[in-house]
């Protein structure tokens, strides 16, 4: 068992031969399915460009999940502070968080959320990356808006998404929860908490350290299933190592027919030990690990994997097997 909340990311994978409004469409269902499940809270993550994942804006996705769900918590995972004014975030997740009580977050990363410059500088009105000090003052200007602009009641939970030390510094300094990356950079997870810790000042956001860690997730009645399952995603980061972007999500058939390297399979087989992937006991026993090992507060499952069906019978079985069912409402 786990005694954490579970929580979701949703990355929108557009899977070979449909299009993005089926990938779009399947959002809604999957956000319903988790919200009867149970889970904690489900984040949107923001991208751009990318064939394998669609282009939906966190702050849309966020608004229409909520007015098609009654409990779970919904939001970024993150929205990307350099793509945005922060006044401009603040009134559209302080407005949500108005329709919405008790049931927004706005968690901020940093990244472009794009390998592609053209993209990235589009985004930017021609910037180029951002540095240290425009990003920690677009979170602070973010913040500061909330409370002194929007100022519309109930405020949106921040938190700050993180995948280094440097981003975890961050958090610590500004008294931010921290929603750590560890399905991105798993070999920075334990150094970057460390520093976390080590270095929080409490603030009017949090007053005490607070981690969620997010963990790539593929469960399945049998290891086969799973590691079939995994086979898309694993065609996609390989074209990731070789420094390629434009690469389509393809079917699990096609997955398991494609040439990797030697290097690339141990490289896949590496990261993937650090994951959660495997049968309902494999994956429970390695998160209830992560857990300890991380000291976390929460676990975020990300799953990208093809099918709707096959996604939600993963988180399924993940919260049959750490959590039990859910309670039924009273009569």
């Amino acid at each position: 068992m786990i005694d954490l909340p579970l929580s979701a990311l949703e990355v929108a994978m557009v899977q070979a031969g449909a299009r993005a409004v089926d990938t779009l469409r399947d959002t809604t269902a999957f956000a319903q399915r988790l919200d009867a499940l149970g889970y904690r809270r489900l984040w949107y993550a923001e991208h751009h460009h990318s064939p394998a994942i669609g282009a939906f804006p966190p702050v849309v996705l966020t608004a229409h999940a909520a007015a098609s769900t009654s409990a779970i918590r919904l939001g970024s995972g993150g929205v990307l502070a350099p793509n945005h004014a922060p006044i401009m975030l603040a009134e559209q997740f302080g407005t949500l968080a108005a329709l919405h009580p008790g049931r927004i977050d706005l968690g901020v990363g940093r990244g472009p959320g794009t390998f592609d410059e053209s993209t990235a500088r589009a985004l930017r009105r021609g910037a180029g990356p951002t540095t240290d000090d425009e990003y920690r003052d677009d979170v602070a200007s973010t913040l500061r808006f909330l409370v002194d602009e929007v100022a519309l009641g109930p405020l949106p939970e921040p938190w700050l998404l993180s995948s280094s030390t440097a981003g975890a510094a961050l958090a610590a300094e500004l008294g931010l929860p921290i929603a750590f990356a560890h399905h991105i950079r798993p070999d920075n997870t334990l150094a970057a908490l460390d520093r976390y810790r080590a270095h929080f000042s409490p603030s009017p956001w949090c007053d005490r350290p607070r981690v969620l860690v997010c963990v790539e997730t593929v469960c399945a009645e049998t290891q086969e299933e799973a590691i079939r399952l995994a086979g898309p995603m694993n065609v996609v980061k390989a074209g990731l190592l070789k420094g390629h972007s434009e690469i389509p999500f393809p079917t699990p058939a096609e997955a398991s027919a494609h040439p990797f390297t030697e290097e690339e399979r141990q490289t896949l087989a590496a990261f993937g030990a650090q994951q959660a992937h495997g049968t309902p006991e494999t994956v429970v026993r390695r998160l209830a690990e992560l857990a300890d090992a991380t000291g976390a507060d929460e676990l975020m499952l990300v799953t990208p994997v093809y099918a709707l069906a096959a996604r939600l019978r993963s988180y399924e079985l993940v919260k049959q097997h750490a959590q039990g069912p859910r309670p039924s409402a009273p009569r």
